[in-house]
């Protein structure tokens, strides 16, 4: 009896332990199920996009410091509240360009990931019948092939030629331009003037707003770009941004209370929105970029011009393909970008499009002849080397004489640590190291001629490939067909 007992005692306690690890194992697998089905889930939800696209803002136009190492990458005198909490959140970027030194190439260049030398759309108030508008892979477009769901919105200064619907927009202000933002091309542009909703920026978040609520309830990603009109002239601003400049000191080039208080109430802006993005709880899984059209304008009343202009450190500013015109804030924050962290690697309006494609799942872009190159391996803190481009340059093209600037048609490219401009008008060249010289004082075509003429062929062919408009005495590229102006490389 005492023996059959045992037995039947081990037995049961067998069959105990069998269960039990038969349980564990099955908990185990259930919660390695749940975790990878977790992931395939995360993995599986496209992220949302969000462009802030300031107008006009130069490098240093806020008061984050876009290079650890400069402190003139920053305003000593503008606050930007709002965008130096995005900044903590993600990276900035110390060599970040637009596309161009003035608004409509830029925005082309930004949506198309092609350079204005390609498009032959080189500035304001050209006649645009020559751009495939229809035909072009646009940043909706290219979103929309990657996933059908994505729906895209464009709120604020359009500045192209056709309409946003047809680049994929479906929602939009329509064609809009720096008139609908309250602009007047004459001196009163500069007299500061109170608005309760200046330059458009409140009514503008609050359709952005609008739209981020109806795609979260629908379940639908999207790209939304805000184009500021802000802080593009005429200068206005809420009466208690400029109250509470109106006793602040002075910076050394920045010094109009007014231009402040809008940059300011741009920033304000800037924070109802990221507010809005936490509240609906899509903060984890939404890019954030906040970048500028291209340099501060040069000549602001009150300030030192040109060569010490509102960009100082950087020379000159808008219209300039000098560092001042071209090089802009750009802050990034997102999934799986390093908080509080810097690039130096340069990157352009064009890298946009091949970037978000990236980041949307796509890793193998079939883009054709763009000119950008994708940086996510940069956001996602992968890699911080020189990125993938058809070819290896960022370019600039300013065919053209201009009134108010350099006066001289010109055309840049940067590559590495250097930047070779060339003058079309007599062909002479400028050669400048902007690691060492972002200024741009010191001219070093004597000193490293091997450098300036493997740049200038690289402009030279460039140019020549894309047949990208060329000057000649008298071109004004303004209203007149591209196809009977006939003038290209």
């Amino acid at each position: 009896m005492r023996l059959k007992k045992a037995i039947e005692e081990k037995s049961v306690n067998l069959m105990l332990k069998t269960i039990f690890s038969i349980s564990i194992l099955l908990l185990l697998f259930s919660c390695n199920t749940s975790v990878a089905s977790e992931e395939k889930s995360i993995q599986q939800t496209p992220p949302n996009f969000i462009l802030i696209l300031a107008d006009d803002q130069g490098w240093n136009g806020t008061s984050v410091q876009m290079m650890h190492n400069e402190p003139g990458s920053k305003s000593d005198y503008f606050e930007t509240p709002n965008l130096e909490l995005l900044a903590e959140r993600g990276i900035r970027f110390s060599d970040a360009y637009a596309g161009a030194p003035v608004c409509a190439p830029s925005r082309y260049s930004l949506q198309f990931g092609k350079t204005p030398a390609r498009l032959s759309l080189i500035r304001v108030g050209m006649n645009t019948d020559h751009i495939d508008h229809e035909g072009f892979t646009s940043i909706p477009r290219a979103l929309k092939n990657v996933n059908s769901q994505y729906r895209a919105a464009h709120f604020g200064k359009w500045g192209m030629g056709s309409e946003p619907s047809v680049l994929g927009y479906d929602v939009s202000d329509g064609p809009t331009k720096n008139k609908d933002g309250h602009f007047i091309n004459d001196k009163t542009q500069w007299i500061h003037a109170y608005k309760e909703d200046p330059k458009n920026i409140f009514s503008l978040t609050d359709r952005a707003i609008e739209f981020m609520k109806s795609s979260t309830e629908e379940e639908k990603p999207f790209y939304l770009q805000i184009s500021h009109y802000a802080v593009h002239a005429d200068i206005e601003s809420k009466e208690s941004s400029y109250a509470k400049l109106k006793n602040k000191p002075k910076g050394a080039q920045q010094k109009h209370t007014g231009f402040a208080a809008m940059t300011l109430d741009l920033d304000e802006g800037l924070g109802i929105l990221l507010e809005k993005v936490k509240e609906l709880g899509i903060e984890d899984n939404t890019y954030i970029i906040y970048m500028s059209d291209n340099g501060s304008v040069p000549n602001i009343p009150g300030g030192k011009k040109y060569e010490k202009s509102y960009n100082y450190p950087l020379s000159r500013g808008k219209w300039d393909a000098l560092e001042g015109g071209v090089r802009v804030p750009l802050v990034i924050a997102g999934p799986g970008i390093k908080q509080g962290s810097e690039s130096a690697t340069p990157v352009s309006g064009t890298d946009l499009l091949p970037t978000l494609i990236e980041l949307a799942g796509n890793k193998e872009s079939k883009l054709t002849e763009i000119d950008g190159g994708s940086y996510a391996s940069i956001l996602l803190n992968k890699n911080d080397a020189d990125i993938s481009r058809a070819v290896d340059g960022i370019f600039f093209h300013v065919p053209y004489k201009n009134g108010i600037a350099l006066k001289r048609p010109h055309s840049a490219v940067r590559k590495g640590d250097y930047k070779l401009v060339k003058f079309q008008d007599d062909k002479s060249i400028l050669l400048f190291n902007l690691v060492e010289d972002k200024m741009e004082q010191t001219n070093l075509l004597a000193d490293l001629p091997d450098k300036a003429k493997e740049l200038e062929k690289i402009l030279d062919n460039y140019l020549v490939d894309v047949h990208a408009p060329k000057w000649q005495e008298g071109i004004t590229w303004k209203k007149t067909p591209l196809k009977k102006i006939n003038s290209n490389y």
